[in-house]
C-alpha cells in the first residue's frame, strides 16, 4: 500500500465518523428526548425518528452493497423512509441508533483493511467502488445528521 494510500485511508475515517467541521451522529441523537422523537416541527417534512431510520436503512444499503454478491436493490422510497414519525418503541430508537453505529465502523474496517481494493470496481455494480460508496455513505449520513440537528434547535432541545 502506498503512502497515499494510507493517508487516504487515515483521512477517511474521521469522515466516515462525521468528525470535523460539525456535529457527528452520535452527538446529534445523545440525550434525544423520547418524547420528541416522532415529533416533527413546523416546515419539517420528517421528524428526528424517520431521520434516524432513513439514515439506518440508507447506510446499511450501502454496506450491503460494497460487501454482498449476492445484493439486490431495495425499493425506493418505500425501503429507505419509514412511514410513521415515531418509534414503536424506546427500544427501536435504541437498536436503530446503534444499527447506525455498527455501520459505520463496518464501513471503517472495510476503509481501514489494507486488503480492500478501494478503487475496484465492485464486480455486482456498475462503476462503483469502495470509495466512492464510503463517500456516499458519509455525505449521506452527515446531511441527514444536519437535519437532525436542526430539528433539536427548532425544539430547543440542542445544547
Amino acid at each position: 500500500m502506498s503512502s497515499d494510500d494510507r493517508i487516504l485511508r487515515k483521512q477517511l475515517i474521521p469522515f466516515l465518523r462525521g468528525q470535523g467541521a460539525h456535529a457527528d451522529f452520535h452527538t446529534a441523537v445523545k440525550d434525544f428526548p423520547a418524547k420528541h422523537y416522532g415529533t416533527r416541527p413546523s416546515g419539517c417534512p420528517h421528524s428526528a425518528w424517520q431521520l434516524v431510520q432513513h439514515v439506518r436503512l440508507a447506510l446499511h444499503d450501502l454496506l450491503d452493497f460494497s460487501t454482498n454478491p449476492n445484493y439486490t436493490t431495495p425499493k425506493w422510497p418505500d425501503d429507505y423512509w419509514p412511514e410513521d414519525p415515531a418509534p414503536p418503541s424506546k427500544e427501536a430508537w435504541r437498536e436503530a441508533v446503534t444499527a447506525v453505529q455498527q455501520d459505520i465502523e463496518a464501513f471503517e474496517r472495510l476503509i481501514g483493511d489494507p486488503t480492500s481494493n478501494i478503487y475496484a470496481e465492485i464486480p455486482w455494480g456498475d462503476g462503483q467502488t469502495l470509495l466512492r460508496e464510503a463517500l456516499l455513505a458519509g455525505d449521506h449520513t452527515s446531511y441527514h445528521t444536519g437535519q437532525i440537528v436542526l430539528i433539536r434547535q427548532l425544539l430547543g432541545i440542542w445544547k
